[in-house]
């Protein structure tokens, strides 16, 4: 295709828009309220998957050992965790160090505690962090049965509703992303359709004195590209404006250590090129499916 060829399609699919205006309005309307709904589903569940995430990277097994086990028992203990293929890393914590975490950890009401200091009734403590968080039960339930180990704990009961609910939202958020993008490939294709039957005439013409199927779609093609882009400018702004001030004003006061948003940059800049680059693609899905079944060229 040489450059005069592209400059004439560029400006078919410009006069097609301005053609068109009541249907390139509804087509773009559409499109708008479509990445509107898309983009804020985006900003939720990112969002939920980098708590989530935080909340999986803070998921440990914590093993403690029988008070006979001697310095050599414990060292065969630890050898036996690193060589777990599912094991990323394996630290030993020693019970005078787990006595000083849990008084630093209670604060004032950890001042009673120091009088355990001499006869420290705590374990010695192996922490185990899988290379999958999924793993984690797994796992324990092997540890357990290593010799010397008294007791296993990772949050049983907790842990497993806490994936369960992971993948549950993960799940329900890309079916309803999915099913919001189908919806708007399906306007555009429809309102191409009808433009498409406008100019049924001029296209027989075009067939007639020679017009190849390609020059014969790529004016199609590029106006379902300008409606997906026209479509996403405005859920930008949007989404864009109202997640800086979300986050400014609810981020300061979120006290929880695994419950933080994502940070304003660069988050807000990857999800509106998420949405130009949702939009650009189900504008030209929505022409190609509305070029090949209406017009079977």
């Amino acid at each position: 295709m040489n450059i005069n060829t592209l400059r004439r399609h560029f400006r078919e699919s410009f006069k097609n828009l301005s053609r068109n205006g009541w249907m390139t309005f509804a087509s773009v309307s559409a499109v708008t309220v479509t990445l509107l709904l898309v983009g804020v589903f985006f900003v939720i569940m990112m969002n939920l998957n980098h708590i989530a995430g935080n909340v999986e990277k803070d998921v440990e097994i914590r093993v403690h050992l029988d008070s006979a086990a001697n310095g050599q028992d414990k060292e065969l203990i630890g050898k036996k965790l690193e060589q777990m293929p599912e094991v990323d890393t394996v630290t030993f914590s020693p019970k005078k160090e787990e006595l000083d975490n849990l008084i630093k950890d209670l604060g004032e009401d950890g001042d009673a505690f120091k009088l355990f200091e001499q006869d420290n009734p705590l374990r010695d403590v192996y922490v185990v962090k899988t290379k999958s968080p999924q793993d984690v039960v797994k796992v324990a339930k092997e540890i357990e049965d290593i010799n010397y180990v008294q007791r296993v704990k990772y949050g049983q009961g907790y842990v497993e509703k806490l994936f369960d609910v992971v993948n549950v939202a993960r799940n329900v958020g890309i079916v309803l992303i999915l099913g919001l993008l189908f919806t708007a490939m399906f306007l555009i294709s429809n309102t191409i359709k009808i433009t498409i039957f406008a100019r049924r005439n001029e296209i027989e013409i075009m067939r007639l004195v020679g017009a190849t199927n390609n020059f014969i779609r790529w004016p199609f093609f590029l106006e379902g590209l300008w409606l997906g882009i026209l479509g996403a400018i405005l859920p930008m702004v949007l989404i864009g404006t109202g997640y800086y001030y979300l986050y400014e004003t609810i981020s300061p006061r979120i006290d929880i250590k695994f419950v933080e948003l994502l940070q304003v940059n660069p988050f807000i800049y990857q999800i509106a090129a998420i949405l130009v680059l949702l939009g650009a693609l189900i504008g030209i899905w929505g022409s190609m499916m509305s070029v090949r079944k209406f017009l079977k060229i």
